[in-house]
């Protein structure tokens, strides 16, 4: 049976051998090469003796290496911790049947009544949801900055009562990237904790943590899973902070099924391989429509025309598999040109072996009117591309024979 364990030992140098090898010992039960999907909702002791030894380890911090409730935890799960622990440089990793239970989660866990948030305003829709109309139930503020504005940040907090700052490092749409040292300082001053959804960088490209980070998250359904086909989401960080999310959630009842933490953990194995892939296909990709004619801007942190390039560079291995970009016509043109191509599929998500493809105006903002979303700062040719695994040249081709049907006359003023 695979043993819970933080990630102090057992770590290799590259990316692709911890994704293979790192977190679980080497013979994972049965002589399987693979973790196996450990099926059961309660586990039996041989007698009374071995309950007490149990609940000593339990109760006063001893060693576990077994469950005696799987909503307390299950062996597919530790060995799926255990290697996201290590791949994110982390002491320890709790995982959720999905990236927003993750987040909820913890904020549900960590803040009281009375408290307060910051976030940035490029962050995914439902959990800025979340905060705004749940957290405010109980008691809970939340304060919208702009993204990449330090100074507004700074006077955001509220002293004695701002608990966290949470953003996203690329943002989604615009793939903003936070100045991790600059917010970690400004943080550590006014003794605020810090959360980071990451999940567009993956710990392929940043590793959070190695900057004080307190805590960083990922909807694993996307990179981790990478093959679009699971849910899961994770939060990384130390070990005493884990914990108790981890207590918390035998309380709350999100625990990830052993078939869903299968899967996750198959999709980490490649992870490396490909998001590699990804970025290269993704700085190709991102090159081309800069320079065609019908299109208005590109967003990519892997172009010197990003505002956050800068940054990027710096901080990041590589920028990512995900574009946005502006089409040069109106909603109906750029949605033309988006039915018109023949790789990437039309649907939500990214970070999975097939390209998907989205138009915002419609996806995540069709209850809005054009001028309520332009005022949140989605255009209608907003489109954000997430690029899979497949040939960066025969994607090109695809955008190349599409766009040249996209009218002059649609251009937008």
């Amino acid at each position: 049976m695979t043993k819970r364990s933080s990630a102090k030992n057992g770590s290799y140098q590259g990316e692709s051998t911890n994704a293979v090898h790192g977190g679980a010992p080497r013979d994972k039960g049965f002589h399987a090469m693979t973790t196996p999907i450990v099926q059961s909702a309660t586990y039996a002791f041989a007698d009374t003796a071995k309950v007490i030894e149990f609940l000593e380890a339990k109760v006063y911090g001893g060693e576990l290496d077994r469950e005696e409730y799987a909503r307390y935890g299950n062996p597919s799960t530790w060995s799926l911790e255990s290697r996201i622990a290590r791949l994110e440089g982390a002491e320890d990793a709790v995982v959720y049947p999905s990236g927003m239970s993750a987040v909820t989660s913890l904020f549900l866990t960590v803040l009281r009544p009375d408290t307060h948030i910051i976030m940035t305003d490029d962050c995914y829709r439902r959990t800025r949801q979340f905060c705004e109309t749940t957290l405010k139930k109980f008691g809970i503020d939340t304060s919208i900055v702009r993204m990449g504005d330090y100074d507004a940040l700074e006077a955001a907090i509220v002293p004695r009562k701002t608990r966290f700052i949470f953003t996203e490092t690329p943002t989604n749409p615009y793939l903003r990237v936070a100045d991790l040292r600059r917010l970690v300082d400004l943080a550590k001053q006014n003794r605020v904790m810090t959360l980071l959804d990451t999940t567009f960088a993956t710990p392929v490209n940043l590793k959070p943590l190695d900057y004080g980070v307190d805590f960083v998250m990922h909807s694993a359904t996307k990179y981790y899973g990478g093959h679009n086909d699971v849910l899961g989401g994770v939060i990384a960080g130390d070990t005493g902070r884990v914990r108790a999310l981890k207590d918390a959630r035998g309380i709350f009842g999100n625990v990830i099924d052993p078939h869903q933490a299968f899967l996750l953990e198959r999709g980490l194995k490649t992870l490396a391989l490909r998001v590699r892939h990804q970025n290269e296909s993704a700085q190709k990709v991102a090159e081309y429509l800069e320079s065609h004619g019908k299109i208005d801007r590109v967003y990519y942190p892997g172009l010197p025309s990003h505002p956050d390039h800068d940054i990027a560079s710096a901080q990041m291995e590589g920028f990512g598999g995900v574009i946005s970009f502006e089409v040069a016509g109106d909603i109906r043109a750029t949605s033309d040109f988006i039915d018109r191509l023949r790789i990437p599929y039309i649907a939500p998500s990214l970070g999975g072996t097939e390209s998907l493809i989205e138009q915002p105006a419609y996806f995540s903002y069709y209850d809005l009117s054009s001028e309520e979303r332009l005022a949140i700062g989605i255009k209608d040719n907003l489109v954000r591309f997430a690029l899979g695994i497949e040939d960066p040249e025969d994607i090109i081709a695809d955008l190349e024979a599409s766009l040249k049907k996209v009218p002059a006359a649609a251009r937008m003023a």
